[in-house]
């Protein structure tokens, strides 16, 4: 095996594998919304995956699920109507409607989302919002007295997708390596930051076009440009939404000591005789076992 044929085995690795597992959860919380809200049982009507599932860049061992659900907007003038908080009695609202499906004991709200966990450990994190005008969606905080906030999860969506299309599907997977590098280092940096830093760095990138045989430049050279970001710099602007993704001096010393184990890892690659063991378990230090040994 060669190096295109490690990172290829190690993206597929990667792959989520619960598919089977998630529709039917989701189709099940979508009927029992939209049969309350919109007098019909379909499964997917009013409903989006939000989040890395539905940027197509989560890793295999997910454990939350975003989904926005769409509500009628006579509800937003009723609730914003209220004298407090009527960001928090709506999201009692569709609480109470999920728990008509799912156990009271486990359903529960968090501030900005109503929390469906199952036996397994995944949880459904659902978003009720009312589409705008514009696109995207106002939806309710009832932190700090209540207010109304805005997501636009489509426009993200579109926006991972047509890069990675123009990039020969490089985008979504080089977010889902790094994904791994997050979870094996424990890199205090969100997803969304991740693909947002991801989307920028692609753009550009010399070899954005190639095939597996790149990746460990990819990887060497992303690792490079996340630790020279700023650590002043507090937000970045998602792409497609433009929303704020928050980070700062969080991620960039840990992007930095992989940087430098990646180099490593080349260097044995490109030795007159290629120490490739030596190489795999350079690579293993950074993403882990689930990197081909």
């Amino acid at each position: 095996m060669g190096v295109a044929a490690w990172f290829q085995a190690f993206c597929n690795n990667l792959q989520v594998d619960n598919q089977a597992t998630i529709s039917p959860r989701y189709g099940a919380i979508t009927t029992r919304l939209n049969t309350d809200f919109w007098n019909t049982t379909s499964s997917s009507a009013h409903s989006l995956y939000a989040g890395s599932y539905g940027r197509n860049t989560a890793i295999r061992g997910i454990s939350d699920l975003d989904m926005v659900f769409q509500l009628p907007y006579s509800l937003y003038t009723r609730y914003d109507a209220y004298f407090t908080n009527g960001q928090s009695a709506l999201l009692q609202l569709v609480k109470e409607s999920i728990e008509r499906t799912y156990s009271r004991s486990s359903v529960r709200g968090d501030g900005q989302v109503i929390q469906v966990p199952f036996a397994d450990g995944i949880v459904f994190e659902v978003v009720p919002g009312f589409a705008n005008l514009g696109g995207g969606f106002t939806y309710p905080d009832a932190n700090a007295g209540g207010r109304w906030r805005q997501t636009d999860p489509r426009a993200e969506i579109e926006a991972i997708r047509e890069r990675s299309a123009a990039t020969n599907g490089n985008l979504v997977l080089l977010c889902r390596m790094m994904r791994q590098w997050k979870s094996e280092w424990s890199v205090p940096i969100s997803g969304l930051l991740i693909d947002t830093l991801a989307y920028q760095f692609i753009e550009s990138y010399q070899y954005r076009d190639k095939s597996y045989f790149y990746y460990d430049f990819y990887c060497r050279d992303f690792l490079k440009f996340m630790s020279e970001r700023s650590r002043t710099q507090n937000y970045w602007r998602a792409p497609g939404s433009g929303h704020y993704t928050f980070g700062g001096e969080l991620f960039q010393y840990k992007a930095l000591r992989c940087y430098n184990i990646a180099l490593e890892a080349i260097e044995h690659e490109q030795a007159t005789t290629s120490r490739e063991y030596s190489a795999k378990r350079k690579w293993r230090e950074i993403f882990g076992s689930r990197f081909p040994s």
